[in-house]
């Protein structure tokens, strides 16, 4: 038998499964603090300008606050609430997959007969 291996993801949904950020907002949230715009992030992201905005929207509205600031001169940016958002993300993610590999080492390492 050849090598296994685990793959894994996360979402942080709310009590209706509605995904709060995953690794598809996650990397929105990433891209906008990189370009500051979110017309740039969704040609990064091959998105439309829609698809990234309606993404932020429903994070926003799930959370009841905004997690990015827009401003036609300035561009955009992160939230404080934003930048919160991502960092928890990213410590969860680090996480889970930390005690995923642990896990399936334990359990995969045996001789499977």
């Amino acid at each position: 038998m050849g090598e296994l291996k685990l793959l894994s993801k996360q979402w942080v949904v709310d009590e209706n499964n509605n995904i709060i950020i995953g690794e598809g907002r996650k990397k929105i949230l990433e891209t906008i603090e990189k370009t500051g715009s979110l017309n740039q992030t969704a040609k990064v992201m091959k998105m439309s300008y829609k698809g990234v905005w309606s993404k932020i929207k429903a994070t926003e509205g799930y959370l009841k606050s905004r997690i990015v600031d827009t401003d036609r001169k300035m561009g955009s940016k992160l939230t404080e609430e934003g930048k919160e958002l991502l960092k928890k993300y990213n410590q969860l993610k680090k996480e889970c997959l930390e005690a995923d590999d642990r896990l399936f080492s334990e359990i995969f390492d045996k001789k499977i007969v």
